[in-house]
């Protein structure tokens, strides 16, 4: 291992949100746990999308599926980063979905409301 994931851990996968878009529509739907609080996820999210807020995550781990993409958003990207870190080192194949929530009504993608 180099010295960098030493110091910081392995590189965290990512996408898009216009990769996690096409992985929706045409690939295997992966799992997308959205880490933010509940009242910003009834603001908006992306539709099919579990809540779990950050701090529970642990709580609600074993619940989650081991053989199938896991993708975890965000407001920005920075919980979301977290999130992946926790569930890599459970073993799960994640990945954090670039620049969250942002990202994905930037990019004119459908958004959930409530």
């Amino acid at each position: 291992m180099s010295f960098l994931s030493n110091l910081f851990g392995p590189p965290i996968p990512k996408l898009t949100a216009t990769e996690l878009s096409e992985k929706m529509k045409f690939g295997k739907h992966p799992l997308v746990i959205d880490v933010r609080q509940p009242e910003e996820f009834r603001q908006s999210h992306i539709a099919g999308a579990k809540l779990i807020p950050l701090g529970e995550l642990y709580k609600h781990i074993k619940e989650l599926p081991k053989g199938r993409e896991i993708v975890c958003v965000c407001a920005s990207g920075s919980r979301s980063r977290s999130a992946v870190k926790i569930l890599a080192k459970e073993g799960y194949t994640v990945f954090d979905m670039q620049g969250g929530m942002a990202a994905w009504k930037s990019a004119k993608l459908p958004v959930q409301k409530g």
